[in-house]
């Protein structure tokens, strides 16, 4: 049972190492939401992330109860969704190319990506994120952690609403159309 958390660990890590050797290669910013802006998505996110963790919520009797029953098949299914969430964001990301970044930005000569996963979801890195969080509430079994990931999800809400705005600014109707195309997390609800 203790190398559970190892897995999910692990593979976070690997995530994390992928992320910052290819953050080096995008663009130059050319417009950045503020920093207050930042904050505001920024500080629920790492709520939230800190409550998918379930480790730090050994100690919470309510936020550490069992949300599910609990199996080794369980486990390594909320680790497949984990999984398969992290791959989603690595191939979004492969796609968006050197226009990434991980504040809300504008690049010099930014493109419109609608390639790979951006052919249904217009935030496909914040799809895989929620679903990777939703691996680990699942493998951890925590109302806790499932609280954390509804609290990520309304932190990429609103940073995926302020992304859009500086979209619709630098794309216009092109943007507009791909918004009516294209739904903004889930393929066929939202």
């Amino acid at each position: 049972m203790w190398i559970y958390p190892s897995v999910i660990t692990a593979l976070w890590l690997v995530w994390v190492v992928y992320w910052l050797v290819s953050a080096r290669s995008a663009k130059v910013t050319a417009r950045v939401e503020s920093t207050q802006s930042r904050f505001m998505h920024l500080l629920p996110l790492l709520v939230g992330v800190f409550l998918v963790e379930q480790s730090p919520l050994a100690h919470w009797r309510v936020l550490s109860m069992r949300a599910l029953p609990w199996t080794a098949a369980t486990y390594w299914c909320g680790v497949a969704l984990q999984v398969a969430g992290l791959l989603f964001t690595v191939w979004a990301r492969i796609h968006l190319g050197r226009n990434w970044s991980a504040i809300v930005t504008v690049k010099e000569g930014h493109e419109l990506i609608r390639t790979g996963p951006y052919r249904w979801v217009r935030h496909p890195i914040y799809t895989g994120l929620l679903v990777a969080f939703l691996g680990n509430a699942v493998a951890y079994n925590a109302v806790g952690s499932f609280i954390g990931v509804a609290i990520c999800a309304t932190a990429f809400l609103r940073k995926l609403r302020i992304e859009e705005a500086f979209l619709r600014t630098q794309f216009g109707e092109d943007y507009a159309l791909y918004a009516a195309e294209t739904r903004a997390l889930l393929p066929l609800l939202y």
